[in-house]
């Protein structure tokens, strides 16, 4: 074999990721808030896109011009009954000479002026504008919500006076968590502050004070304590209750009735009692707000029975590409940089407008894809979901699984059965012990939670005695491992707690 360098013509295939692809790729997984964020970059940047406003701008022209009219009219009307008014009524010194008094105590806003009707200022309600200068409109504005540490630095202003008190009270509002709970012991903060120990905890007591009742707590036992102590609650019987509340978690009554030397009624009434606190005093500070879910598709039944696929076309950004102005600033162009400036903008916008109509037309076909395979769910419920995978439906629709993984994503559809993440219908499969369909794994979840609330007290069903009627009933193969994981998933105690729970509520 002869070794040395030699030229060799070699013909190959491979995939390179343009910048345009990339855009492509990230318009798939985007919701409809990034995509609208992302377009209106776009625009701004981009001198030949524009937004597609149809016949919205000649319905707002004729809406200007009627609410303009309307304006006139009713400008008109109050000038001839002010006019008519004023003669009736007189002028304001008068009004006050009938009075026997001075018209600065009759009207104290129009001293100057010779008629309350007399003003200099002119308003537009529907512009709000006065004199002709913009006023904000005062209904666009909402109230801040305060934040929980500026209202805890506000009470510690009215706590302490001495400015090194009020330091190390802002660092311990500074070291709270999204609780209300001090993640930090007094220890560690006297030790960063330089701070006598004593003193750190005696600032922490005042603040345990602080509303809401609760906050500054070490642990969960300490916040229930706090709020029982507001409430002159907290007797020797509930401290010791409150040492143990791994027991009240666990159910576990008979080892408390052990524990504090208290009867089960007393118990059960206690208990009763931590239920109505708060173990999350700064749940309602610092809380984003509720976003609203807006749905990308909707199915309806049509007149045939058949379910129809829709986009909603409210959240779809329509863009256009401006050829009219691309062609006469191109006659205008001055060197090189400028065409190839103008050239990647109309390169740019083409690619755009393609891409969110790819966009459009891809999340479409998968969303029709589910509802194919999903029809008897939309019609009967849950139980009746099937199992799917992105590969299947990436076969149905000759797409690849990446694809079907991004469009799914931040996407959500609106059914008969209500509005569900498009990701909801892709589950597992659990095969079937009887030669039938395969069972979804949402659907056998559901079919566990429905037999545990069923459950009576004296019949509380174990994870192998739930697999055995799923077997028997379903012919779903599951094994008991797999019900204890899904039960977990759903935050459903063990056999042993729910036999307590039950038992306590008798």
């Amino acid at each position: 074999m002869r070794l040395g360098p030699r030229l060799q013509i070699k013909q190959s295939q491979n995939l390179s990721l343009t910048p345009q692809l990339m855009q492509s790729i990230k318009l798939l997984q985007l919701g409809h808030l990034e995509l609208a964020e992302f377009v209106n970059q776009e625009i701004e940047k981009n001198p030949l896109l524009e937004r597609d406003e149809g016949e919205n701008i000649a319905a707002d022209l004729a809406e200007s011009d009627i609410w303009s009219e309307i304006d006139n009219s009713i400008d008109n009307s109050n000038a001839q009954s002010q006019s008519v008014l004023s003669e009736t009524i007189g002028s304001a010194e008068q009004i006050a000479n009938n009075f026997d008094t001075d018209s600065a105590n009759i009207f104290p806003e129009q001293v100057g002026q010779d008629s309350i009707f007399q003003s200099t200022t002119n308003y537009n309600a529907k512009n709000h504008t006065v004199n002709g200068v913009h006023n904000p409109d005062i209904d666009s504005y909402t109230a801040s919500k305060k934040s929980l540490s500026e209202d805890l630095r506000e009470q510690a202003a009215l706590m302490f006076d001495n400015s090194i008190d009020l330091l190390i009270a802002h660092h311990l509002i500074n070291n709270l968590d999204e609780r209300g709970y001090l993640d930090i012991s007094c220890v560690e903060i006297a030790t960063e502050l330089g701070a006598d120990i004593k003193r750190v905890e005696n600032i922490l007591l005042k603040l345990q004070t602080c509303e809401p009742t609760g906050i500054f707590a070490r642990n969960l036992a300490e916040c229930l304590a706090i709020q029982l102590k507001e409430r002159n609650h907290l007797d020797p019987l509930m401290a010791k209750l409150l040492d143990n509340l791994h027991l009240v978690g666990a159910h576990d009554f008979s080892a408390l009735e052990r524990k504090i030397g208290a009867s089960r009624e007393d118990i059960l009434h206690m208990v009763e009692e931590l239920r109505q606190l708060d173990p999350k005093p700064a749940a309602k500070f610092d809380g984003e707000p509720v976003k609203t879910i807006i749905a990308d598709v909707f199915v309806r039944r049509g007149n045939n029975g058949e379910w129809e696929v829709e986009l909603n076309s409210e959240i779809l950004p329509r863009v256009l590409v401006n050829r009219t102005y691309y062609s006469i600033v191109s006659k205008k162009l001055r060197n090189r940089a400028e065409k190839s400036f103008l050239s990647d903008c109309l390169q740019s916008a083409n690619w755009l407008t393609k891409s969110l109509d790819q966009r459009a037309q891809t999340i479409l076909k998968v969303a029709s894809e589910i509802v194919r395979v999903q029809n008897d769910f939309l019609r009967y419920g849950i139980s009746h979901l099937k199992p799917m995978t992105l590969k299947m439906v990436a076969e149905e629709i000759e797409m690849h699984e990446s694809t079907i993984s991004r469009v799914s994503a931040n996407k959500y559809i609106s059914t008969p059965r209500g509005l569900f993440e498009m990701k909801y219908f892709f589950t597992g499969a659990l095969s079937s012990n009887i030669g039938g369909q395969d069972h979804s794994a949402k659907s056998v979840q559901h079919k566990i939670k429905r037999l545990i609330d069923e459950e009576e007290a004296n019949s509380i069903l174990s994870d192998e005695k739930i697999a055995q009627i799923l077997q028997k009933q379903l012919g779903v193969d599951i094994a008991r491992r797999t019900v204890a994981k899904y039960r977990e998933a759903m935050n459903i105690p063990s056999s042993v707690i729910r036999r307590r729970q039950k038992k306590s509520q008798l």
